[in-house]
């Protein structure tokens, strides 16, 4: 009888295990029901719902007679739930002849997860439940993505985290001539690629499905003027995908734009340059819209826009030194030419306008401009990046599309310095 706790008989702590088992009973059944769905596919399972959601309930239960009467308790049962999983296994991939280990692994963390909801993580828990359901539910498309992406992709994936784990964490966290953190700068730098790559992966799985204009939009958040130069050269080559083309560089475009708005957010959580580029951004961005609708789409094209993957080296260097040197150089032009220098830095947008929206925002953050500045500064960097494309769309487009761009792209630019100027002039003198 010394065995059992006399906190067992708090109704305190029978409510509070009684609210742990039913959380532990939905993460089991949520896992288990993705389990025996598979059945409906004509996979024999030897695990289904029922196995799940006791693994679950006896992983919080475990953890809980072990903080209550004995730790050894969880220990005996790690070590049961092991042997089961392992026998899983053999029996699957012997008996049944279907190789993979994927279930018997998610048996086993879901006896985990009941060991979190009994230490009260369950943020954890059910974050952890969803992943694993998520990674089983989507099978094929990941099986299918992997395949999909090319040795020199993983290959670049691979080698930009082996840097990013080893520099990351020697990188000196302090200023570098009073202007610029180099762990700050591998950090921003880190974020912009994975943003770029989620596009980047999207693109590479739906873009020769739904065509160039879908390429476009999403080619723009990766890197707008090689979307651009991509798609031009698929029009040289098709005449018949002119309008297609044309639809798809006006999305990169205006997808470039909004990357810009994200990347200034990032650099300045506080959302003031976010909030002083968003009217003048927002603008220029629907009339690139309402230029789309007013376009026909076209016809669907199954070539492939290729693009270097984000994760490169070579792509996070350009970025990393492009980000450094603009900082640097525009920190000693505001010093000696005053918000004219800072202006002037926006042609740094013929090569990348997320390198000046990057650089003018972190230098608004450090003090060394107003935010107005900065915001003025990346909205005009993004106007002269769309300059750019016109000169893109000449050299390696057809001139049945860049006739129809450089007029467009024309008035986009009038109609944004315009707007440009408005804007400036109000949050100068009346803010």
């Amino acid at each position: 009888m010394d065995l059992i706790p006399s906190s067992l008989g708090d109704m305190n702590v029978n409510i509070d295990f009684f609210q742990k088992l039913v959380l532990a009973m939905l993460i089991g059944i949520l896992v288990g029901i993705e389990r025996e769905h598979r059945r409906t596919e004509g996979v024999e399972l030897i695990a289904g719902v029922r196995s799940f959601t006791i693994a679950s309930i006896a992983g919080m239960v475990s953890a809980y007679l072990a903080l209550t009467v004995d730790p050894r308790i969880l220990l005996i049962s790690l070590a049961f739930f092991a042997l089961v999983s392992a026998i899983y296994v053999y029996v699957k991939n012997v008996k049944l002849n279907q190789p993979g280990i994927t279930g018997p692994i998610a048996l086993f963390c879901t006896f985990l997860l009941g060991v979190f909801i009994t230490h009260d993580q369950y943020m954890i828990a059910i974050a952890g439940a969803l992943v694993i359901t998520l990674l089983l539910a989507e099978k094929r498309q990941l099986h299918s993505f992997a395949t999909e992406l090319t040795d020199v992709e993983i290959q670049s994936a691979v080698r930009f985290l082996a840097v990013v784990f080893i520099l990351y964490p020697v990188t000196p966290d302090e200023l570098f001539m009073g202007v610029i953190n180099p762990r700050w700068v591998l950090l921003l730098v880190i974020v912009v690629a994975t943003i770029s790559f989620i596009s980047f992966i999207t693109m590479k799985k739906f873009g020769t499905r739904y065509g160039l204009p879908l390429s476009g939009l999403l080619g723009g958040l990766v890197n707008s003027e090689a979307t651009t130069g991509a798609i031009a050269a698929i029009a040289k080559k098709r005449s018949e995908l002119v309008e297609s083309s044309f639809t798809g560089i006006i999305l990169s475009n205006a997808s470039m734009l909004v990357r810009n708005l994200l990347i200034a957010l990032i650099v300045d959580p506080s959302g003031r340059v976010f909030l002083l580029m968003v009217p003048p951004q927002v603008i220029i961005t629907l009339f690139a819209v309402a230029a789309v609708i007013r376009s026909r789409n076209g016809a669907p094209v199954n070539e492939t826009i290729k693009l270097e993957s984000p994760f490169a080296l070579s792509s996070a260097v350009k970025f990393a030194f492009g980000f450094a040197a603009l900082s640097i150089f525009s920190t000693f032009a505001n010093r000696y030419a005053g918000v004219a220098g800072v202006y002037a830095t926006a042609l740094g947008g013929f090569i990348s306008s997320a390198v000046v929206t990057a650089s003018a925002t972190a230098l608004a953050v450090s003090g060394n401009v107003p935010y107005s500045t900065a915001a003025i500064t990346a909205v005009l960097a993004g106007l002269i990046s769309t300059g750019n494309k016109i000169l893109l769309v000449r050299w390696a487009g057809p001139r049945e599309l860049a006739e129809p761009i450089k007029k467009t792209f024309t008035t986009f630019i009038g109609l944004g310095m315009l707007i440009l100027i408005i804007w400036g002039i109000f949050i100068t003198y009346i803010r």
